[in-house]
Parts: C-alpha cells; sequence; structure tokens
C-alpha cells in the first residue's frame, strides 16, 4: 500500500470510530477529491495532520463528514426518467391499494418533491407514502422545509416541462423575495428519516425504490451489498430507478429483475 492510500485509510478508520459513518469502501477517487478539496480550504499540509484535527476538532470533522455525503440534485433531475415513469410505472401503480416509495440518498429533496408533483397529477398522492431518507441530518432537514431558491425555478420548470407535467409548474409553490417554497399538502405523505445505505437495513416493503446517482460513489463490493439491501426491500414486482451512470448489469442480482427501460435504468423485481 503506498502512503497515501495509507493515510486515507487511516482517515476513514478515525472518522468511523469517530462518527460511526463507514465511508471505507467508497470510491476511492471519489473521496480523495474531497479530502484534498477540504485540505485546501482549511489550509492543512497533509492527510495525517487532517486525521489529527478532526479527533480534537469535532467542528472539522462534522464538516468533513458533510463533504462526503452526496447533495447534488435537481427537481425533474433528467426529465426523461421521470417521463418514463409517468408512462412505464404509474399505470402499474394504479392498480395498487396503498403505494410505497423510497427515495434512497434523497439530500436536499428536489426530486422526492419532483415525484409528489408526478402523483398529485396522476392521482395517487393521497395513497402513497413516500420514505425520503439520507444519511446526512443536515440536508434532510433543508429537504423537510421543501424551499428552494427561487434563481433555481427557471431550469426546474424547464425540466417540468420536458418530464411531461400537465400543469403550471408555479401552481405547486409560492415566493418570496428568494425561495419557491412548495405547498405543504406536497410533503403531507413524505416521512424524512435518516438512514445510511452503508450500515442501516431494510425498514419497509416497498413498491418503488429511487436511488440515483449514489453508487457511483461506492467501490463495487458496496454497490452489491446496497443492491441486496434493495432486493431485500422491493415488493414483489417492485421497481427500481438508478441513475443515469449506474446499472445492474454487473451485479450478482441482475438476473432478478426484468428492464423497464435500459436508457433510464428502471428495472422491475421479478416474482
Amino acid at each position: 500500500m503506498d502512503k497515501k492510500k495509507l493515510e486515507v485509510s487511516l482517515l476513514l478508520e478515525a472518522l468511523y470510530s469517530l462518527s460511526g459513518f463507514d465511508f471505507r469502501q467508497y470510491n476511492q477517487q471519489s473521496i480523495l477529491r474531497r479530502i484534498e478539496h477540504r485540505m485546501r480550504i482549511n489550509n492543512i499540509p497533509t492527510i495525517s495532520r487532517l486525521t489529527e484535527s478532526i479527533i480534537y476538532d469535532e467542528e472539522l470533522l462534522n464538516v468533513l463528514l458533510n463533504d462526503f455525503s452526496i447533495n447534488v440534485t435537481e427537481m425533474f433531475r433528467d426529465p426523461s426518467f421521470f417521463r418514463a415513469l409517468r408512462e412505464n410505472i404509474i399505470p402499474q401503480l394504479q392498480k395498487l391499494e396503498k403505494i410505497r416509495i423510497w427515495h434512497a440518498g434523497c439530500a436536499t429533496g428536489e426530486e422526492v418533491y419532483s415525484m409528489a408533483i408526478l402523483l398529485q397529477e396522476e392521482g395517487l398522492l393521497d395513497r402513497t407514502v413516500m420514505y425520503a431518507t439520507d444519511m446526512n441530518e443536515s440536508v434532510l432537514k433543508k429537504a423537510q422545509q421543501g424551499a428552494f431558491p427561487l434563481q433555481k425555478m427557471q431550469a426546474y420548470t424547464k425540466n417540468y416541462i420536458l418530464s411531461g407535467g400537465t400543469e403550471g409548474f408555479s401552481q405547486y409553490y409560492k415566493t418570496d423575495n428568494s425561495y419557491a417554497s412548495f405547498h405543504p399538502y406536497l410533503r403531507e405523505n413524505i416521512m424524512f428519516a435518516q438512514h445510511n445505505l452503508v450500515t442501516d437495513h431494510s425498514f419497509q416493503e416497498f413498491d418503488v425504490i429511487i436511488c440515483r446517482n449514489v453508487l457511483i460513489y461506492f467501490s463495487p463490493e458496496l454497490q452489491h451489498d446496497v443492491h441486496r439491501l434493495f432486493y431485500d426491500s422491493l415488493a414483489p414486482n417492485g421497481f427500481l430507478g438508478l441513475g443515469d451512470k449506474e446499472t445492474l448489469q454487473f451485479t450478482p442480482l441482475a438476473h432478478k429483475y426484468r428492464t423497464i427501460s435500459a436508457s433510464e435504468r428502471i428495472y422491475q423485481k421479478k416474482l
């Protein structure tokens, strides 16, 4: 093991011991970029010095944990994905009396509210319970507020239209000088909770699991573990939606799914 890898390994061991959050099987290049970014900002010369610092500085420890969490998202991200949900998955969900959806790694919640809007337009929101989870408590608090920067609404409106939205997007929120706040009825059936995909287990049986652009940060071994968690958490004939750079193809569970949309990475668990 070269010295830099050893330093990273020791830092991740320290993080795990201090916080209980396990990043030891995350993609090493992604982790290293985040480490070096924090070192530049805080003017810390070596990874070993950063390790020493987080042991004695709880504030820096929390900052680094936040650096490692994945918070990049937007409303109706990849509109074709949401269009595929509307066209291919919604007709199946309409047959169910109660719908359970898990947004794993929901970050600040934009995709969760996007799903709530889609379900509202399809007449399914009242009989759906959505679980929105993330390992990062601070981003979950932002998600619960349902307020997003006003300057992003133009791009989000474009995404909404491209996704097949059937109403005027602005009817779903009110604005002030800085934020667009989505109407409370959209989050009445959303349960926000802290959940770590690396260390925590299944807590429900779901008809749909959405986890997009999270697994790309995990090692292949950890991806396999999380896919097992998702498979065990899906109801028979349940649907799994992944990000556009993620796939089931190389996992041991690939044969247990049928492909609904190869381009949008939507799969259905076989009976």
